[in-house]
């Protein structure tokens, strides 16, 4: 476990590193400059504009740039936001709990919803398996934005059941804010989800051992439980967990669809403002998130399986 931890902190280091210089040096290969920003579009004097410049470290190559800038995350220190002017981690730290929030009630829908239908379908065979199939294609099939705004207009605005836009307050109220955004992020997942899960319960119980139970006279429910659940949650698992860290992804178009003023649209508003410290900031935290969820997988995994055995090499 400890080797296999080590590997992955190593990994998740390269890989942070690799994600800032691409991301940094795609802000500096996009149009625009943050230094229209700073000026709001006015015309300024050579000397006011060299000012604003130098305060800002515009003036240096962007290799200069992005060292300090790496100087200073080794050291805690994510810099000082250049259109708000104060610094990132508080700037991120106040919206994070928004789109955590989000994703954590839509990777709940996903694994109970999308479990639930898939496993139901994979045992019954019939009607509603039939039913349940052909809906989660069609649903898999509608972009995240569409089923947001669907779900609007009927729920919000229709229904008048939840609100339209915000993320609220604190505790109940949060919750109650994020029914209709979780819901948008989490369907076509659920989908997904549920259809692997009816293709890997059926799988198993096709397979000779679980005949071989069921021929011995073992109840349906212990053969479920013990033999086809167990072997068909590998599949589902991986998948799964892949599913649940694509919803940090997911949640930036879906907090611009609600306005919820998290961190997915802080990122798409400091891209819009080449504000450079808050884009690697937050790009650096779901980096860091999806290889966290990646690797609390591979330890589920043991839970599930002690075939399976973390940091070793198989004899």
């Amino acid at each position: 476990m400890a080797r296999f931890v080590a590997v992955r902190v190593a990994g998740l280091v390269a890989t942070l590193f690799i994600a800032s210089l691409v991301v940094f040096g795609a802000l500096y290969a996009a149009p625009g400059s943050p230094l229209t920003y700073l000026t709001h579009g006015r015309t300024m004097s050579p000397e006011a504009v060299a000012e604003i410049k130098a305060e800002y470290h515009l003036d240096d190559s962007i290799w200069q740039q992005y060292l300090r800038w790496l100087g200073d995350v080794v050291h805690g220190d994510f810099g000082t936001s250049i259109i708000y002017n104060q610094p990132v981690s508080t700037l991120v730290g106040g919206r994070a709990s928004v789109t955590t929030l989000l994703v954590l009630m839509a990777a709940a829908i996903v694994l109970v919803l999308g479990l639930a239908i898939g496993t139901m379908a994979g045992l019954r065979p019939g009607w509603f398996s039939r039913s349940a199939m052909a809906a989660a294609t069609g649903v898999m099939a509608v972009p995240t934005f569409v089923g947001a705004v669907v779900l609007i207009v009927v729920f919000a605005v229709q229904l008048e059941w939840f609100p339209v836009f915000g993320a609220g307050g604190s505790g109940l109220d949060a919750v109650y804010h994020m029914v209709l955004p979780s819901l948008a992020l989490a369907l076509a997942s659920v989908a997904f989800v549920a259809r692997l899960a009816q293709t890997a319960v059926r799988a198993e119980l096709s397979a000779d051992h679980v005949q071989t139970a069921i021929s011995r006279g073992l109840p349906r429910r212990t053969v479920v439980r013990r033999h086809v659940m167990r072997n068909a949650a590998m599949p589902v698992l991986t998948v799964a967990g892949l599913t649940v860290a694509g919803l940090i992804a997911g949640s930036v178009v879906v907090e611009q669809v609600f306005q919820l003023g998290g961190l997915g649209q802080f990122l798409v508003s400091s891209v819009q403002q080449k504000d450079f410290p808050v884009v690697q900031a937050i790009c650096l935290v779901y980096v860091a998130a999806f290889i966290v969820l990646n690797t609390l997988i591979d330890i589920a995994y043991t839970l599930l399986d002690p075939r399976v055995s973390i940091g070793k090499k198989d004899s």
